[in-house]
């Protein structure tokens, strides 16, 4: 057993990071969702990898021997809303980083307050204006399951985009 102090790593890079169609891709992924760095998304990849080589595993698996684990799996997965409730392995396989990645608190928080940014979202989460339930939670990369998706609350107004011609000063009453 290793040592408890000392934890492991929660993502594997890509054996080759320095390809143009790689980057670019990461690029636009890290963009479109507000990660701070590669490290987030390459978590992410990690995560779905590890998810579908468990379904291939099961797959490979006698029908009776597969059936308990293959309902575990899918409970698992069908609570943090990453598949429907009637959903097969092939479902599973068919899985994408992005699916992952939208079940993020930060990227929930975007687009259920339409938020100038992602980059905004990440900062309103980081702040400690988000809460689930009554639970502050201020880490953008929380994974929202599918019943605190509706106990989530925003505890800031963002303002307006619409100038108010004057400045931005309030008039004196």
């Amino acid at each position: 057993m290793g040592d408890p102090r000392k934890q492991k790593k929660l993502f594997h890079r890509p054996r080759r990071i320095w390809t143009t169609d790689q980057l670019n891709a990461e690029l636009y992924i890290m963009g479109s969702y507000g990660l701070r760095n590669k490290r987030e998304l390459w978590k992410a990849q990690t995560e779905m990898a590890r998810v579908r080589n468990q379904a291939r595993a099961l797959l490979a698996l006698p029908t009776e021997v597969r059936a308990e684990k293959e309902k575990r799996l899918l409970n698992f997965l069908s609570r943090i809303g990453l598949v429907k409730e009637g959903a097969t392995l092939d479902d599973i396989l068919g899985l994408k980083v992005e699916d992952l990645l939208e079940r993020r608190l930060q990227t929930i928080v975007m687009k259920r307050m339409s938020t100038k940014s992602a980059s905004q979202a990440r900062q309103i989460v980081n702040h400690g204006h988000v809460s689930i339930g009554n639970r502050k939670v201020n880490r953008p990369g929380y994974i929202v399951k599918t019943e605190e998706e509706s106990k989530i609350l925003v505890h800031v107004e963002i303002p307006s985009a619409a100038p108010t011609g004057d400045g931005g000063a309030t008039p004196a009453s």
